[in-house]
């Protein structure tokens, strides 16, 4: 306890690298296969071995954290696994930027081989930095278990579900639309497009109608330049003013190609005309809507968005380059009808931030209708819950509405499609294990060029990362997982595809639970970006205020599925928080002389303000432990700092110093020592789960049993009898304590000086009760002395007085307050609120100021004023009072 003692302030810096250092170097977090245990387990969600520790990264790990720390003292059988992913085309990119800044070169110049190689150097270097700062939250995850997309074994099952899917029909190779960045030069996944809205406009194109002099049909599109590739307009069908033009043929401008009119129910007939150019090969919906109709899709640009040869004599030009020009011509021929301002959203590359351009290209596909129904039956039945429940609906909305998934990636880095292709006789093989020769013909083969979509195998992580498609011991105890932890922005691209992937090769869903959680947005609501520069750096919190302050900030400010403000000022009171109960357990151990730590009190040696605390420990560890179950995490924590902050510090600890005080106190001090200490053990294994490293701090100094307070076992209630009663009576005379502190604050009478306390015993059961234990009020309520009215008694006059529930508590005010320098403070304070106020009504009086000036500047002006003048009313009527003294 020595050491303890020597510690005159809270320095988070100075302990959480050694104890997480203790932590690993003890194995704590290593946890072999226990079959006598109830197993829990989470998946990390994998992180980009690019990445740098984010907010959402911070929030989105202290939350599990917080919920393994939990079970692990619960004596659970737990894993949490760890893991990077690859992240194929941001590691790339990365890579080539750096090749290009540093030695002038592409990809291409180093080729395939060596530029892999290149790859795999760069994430030896640099790859293990999130893990390390994953580390520094205070993450307890099992490390000896790191898994990594690229690992030899999760590449054997990436190849196993590929093969599987591919020889049930499930994968193809076909001619699809998808979204194709003309920078980066692969497919994206719909996750690596980011959708902005932008001022644009819909321009209002005359397409003449075939055989019909005169006539044209007006369509309205935001895109003029895929003009070229047009192969139908489409009209409703329920729309009256065009079913006589169903059927009829247009001729497209420029190319003079005929194309039909056609219906279908799709057609919002409310957008633009009413009339819609379908471009399969340029547009995503109209692609859909060419399957249906079996129309030709005709790509008119290069894969580095400039026209092609099918835009005719607009070839070679860039895509913006060839809007122009074709409005241009448009309105020379007398094609354009009107341009109007139109908001859209726009996709850009997550990347680089290229508009994306919806093209067909020959893909390859996972075919999603029959993977989607189990995936949409396992939720539907609860068999996977969403936390909150209202996310279901995301997740069902997305699968009903599914289409084929596009997996090839144009990339170098990732894994590589297992596909060959015969150059000799055209046969396409698929295999698990590397084709050298065509097993057909004998003739030479080559494999596929593209990789992988990075969520195809991160699809497969609840599974693979435990030794799939072996059947482990690992997989045996711990699959399904518990719980998947993540934000709602990834529902569709990873959470559906890791149920849909696991019911098909493990026959099980991969969770029980989805525990949603929000974005953390900075202190004015906005989502953080590097554009905004309202980002924050959680390493330099950690720096500055500890990551126990940190992940409890993060975790009182959030409810699932929402989002949350961050704000610095709440890190810092979470620092205090921590400080708070490393001096409140300083003053527990600067206290334990003569401590017996077999002593065990009994029951009939509690006082009042004992049995309460047991009560409230109790209700409070029932409560934290529900809360943590039902994964309202903001509200066990909130709970866990009510109970340190109120009940223990500001009134248990300070009714135990006159005890402690007390050093002839015999076994009464040995009682308010026991509580002290068993209590504040407890509580800070409460805590631990929140705040790792302080606790594990405390408890180490404090009187405890075991190694670590990671492996002590979760709090359970005080072995005692039920405190209710006494915890009730002692809620009261709390509520009369805090009734004193309020009116001696509205008097502003000074901290330390003390007053006489009356009090009328309106419920005689109390009157004992309060006899026993006039103390409180001294030691609580700053009371001098205390008097207790008999039934006759007269109350007192000139006083003030605050009824709680069968108690009257009165002040005298002539012991409060120095009646003429009250009276003083309140002229003075007059004088200040009358200027402010004819101030305040100049102002909003000018019509000038209220005309011009904005609605909430307005607005604010006039809380100010009604503010001032309740302010007045208060102090005249506080002068009317100091009349009757």
């Amino acid at each position: 306890m020595s050491e303890f003692k020597n510690l005159t302030t809270y320095n988070p810096g100075e302990i959480e690298k050694n104890w997480y250092e203790f932590w690993e170097k003890q194995g704590y977090f290593h946890e072999e296969v226990d079959e006598s245990k109830k197993p829990f387990s989470i998946v990390l969600p994998p992180p980009n071995v690019t990445g740098q520790l984010h907010m959402g990264h911070a929030l989105d790990n202290t939350l599990q954290d917080i919920l393994i720390r939990f079970k692990r003292m619960q004596g659970y059988n737990v894993l949490w696994m760890p893991g990077t992913d690859h992240a194929g085309i941001a590691t790339q990119v990365k890579v080539e930027q750096n090749l290009k800044e540093t030695e002038g070169k592409s990809r291409y110049d180093l080729g395939r081989e060596e530029f892999v190689k290149r790859v795999w150097k760069w994430k030896e270097e640099y790859g293990s930095t999130i893990v390390k700062q994953i580390r520094s939250l205070g993450a307890s995850c099992d490390w000896t278990r790191e898994r990594f997309t690229l690992d030899d074994g999760y590449y054997k099952a990436v190849r196993e579900v590929f093969v599987s899917l591919y020889e049930k029909g499930l994968i193809y190779r076909g001619e699809r639309i998808a979204n194709w960045c003309p920078s980066c030069h692969t497919v994206l996944s719909d996750i690596e497009v980011e959708h902005s809205d932008e001022a644009g406009h819909l321009w209002f194109i005359k397409y003449p109608v075939v055989g019909e002099a005169g006539r044209f049909v007006t369509v309205a599109t935001t895109r003029p330049e895929t003009m070229f590739g047009d192969v139908a307009v489409a009209v409703n069908p329920e729309d009256d003013r065009y079913k006589d033009i169903i059927g009829k043929t247009l001729l497209l401008p420029f190319v003079n190609r005929e194309i039909p009119v056609i219906a279908d129910d799709y057609v919002d007939p409310s957008f633009g005309t009413g009339c819609v150019k379908i471009t399969p090969a340029h547009d995503p919906n109209d692609f859909e809507m060419g399957q249906r109709h079996n129309l030709e899709s005709i790509v008119v640009m290069n894969l580095d968005a400039t026209m092609n040869s099918e835009a005719g004599h607009f070839e070679g030009m860039t895509r913006e380059a060839a809007r122009k020009q074709v409005v241009a011509e448009l309105k020379e021929q007398g094609l354009l009808e009107k341009i109007e301002d139109h908001e859209h959203s726009v996709g850009h590359c997550s990347r680089c931030n290229t508009i994306v351009e919806p093209l067909v290209s020959k893909q390859w596909f996972v075919k999603m209708a029959s993977l989607a129904e189990p995936a949409l039956k396992v939720v539907k039945d609860k068999d996977i819950e969403f936390v909150p429940e209202r996310f279901t609906k995301t997740y069902t909305n997305w699968l009903e509405n599914i289409r084929d998934w596009c997996i090839s990636r144009q990339l170098w880095w990732g894994h590589r499609i297992p596909a060959w292709y015969c150059d000799d006789c055209g046969e396409i093989i698929v295999s698990k294990e590397d084709v050298i020769v065509c097993p057909k013909c004998g003739g030479h083969v080559h494999q596929e060029e593209d990789v992988l979509d990075t969520w195809f195998s991160s699809a497969l992580w609840p599974f693979a990362t435990m030794g799939w498609p072996e059947q482990t011991k690992e997989l045996a105890q711990w699959y399904p997982t518990s719980v998947m932890v993540t934000g709602y922005d990834i529902i569709f691209f990873w959470v559906a595809r890791m149920i849909f992937m696991g019911l098909e090769f493990e026959k099980e869903i991969p969770f029980k639970h989805v525990f949603i959680h929000g974005l953390v947005r900075d202190s004015l609501g906005r989502k953080m970006s590097k554009s905004l520069g309202n980002g924050i750096n959680p390493l330099d919190v950690i720096n500055e205020y500890g990551a126990d302050a940190l992940r409890f900030t993060l975790v009182t400010g959030n409810t699932p599925g929402n989002d949350m403000r961050f704000y610095m000022e709440r890190v810092e009171a979470n620092r205090n928080f921590a400080n708070k109960i490393w001096n409140a357990a300083k003053f527990v151990i600067m206290n334990l002389d003569n401590y017996d730590p077999e002593f065990v009190p009994n029951e009939e040696d509690f006082a009042l303000a004992d049995r309460w605390i047991i009560d409230t420990y109790n209700n409070a560890v029932a409560t934290i432990t529900n809360n943590l179950d039902k994964f309202e995490l903001g509200e066990a924590a909130a709970g866990v700092y009510d109970f340190i902050w109120n009940s223990y510090c500001d009134w248990f600890i300070e009714l135990a110093k006159p005890r402690l005080y007390n050093k002839e106190g015999g076994r009464d001090r040995a009682v308010v020592q026991y509580l002290l200490v068993t209590i504040l053990r407890h509580m800070l294994e409460l805590l631990h789960p929140f705040m790792p490293f302080v606790t594990e701090h405390i408890w180490q100094h404090l009187p405890h049993e075991g190694e670590s307070i990671v492996v002590a076992p979760w709090p359970t209630a005080l072995p005692f009898a039920d405190q209710s009663t006494a915890a009730a009576q002692m809620n009261i005379m709390m509520d009369a304590i805090k009734g004193i502190r309020n009116m001696r604050a509205e008097m502003n009478v000074p901290m330390g000086k003390r007053s006489a306390v009356i009090l009328a015993v309106t419920d005689e059961s109390l009157r004992t009760m309060v006899s026993e234990h006039q103390d409180y009020f001294k030691t609580l309520g700053w009371a001098e002395s205390v008097t207790i009215l008999g039934a006759d008694d007269a109350k007192p006059e000139n006083a003030t007085v605050t009824v709680v529930n069968g108690l009257e508590v009165y002040l005298l005010l002539k012991d409060l307050i120095d009646v003429t320098k009250e009276r003083e403070r309140l002229t003075k304070e007059k004088e200040t609120l009358k200027k402010e106020i004819a101030r305040l009504e100049g102002k909003l009086g000018n019509p000038g100021f209220v005309a011009k000036a904005p609605a909430d500047v307005v607005a604010k002006e006039q809380a100010k004023l009604a503010e001032y003048q309740q302010k007045q009313q208060a102090v005249i009527e506080r002068e009317e009072f100091l009349k009757t003294l």
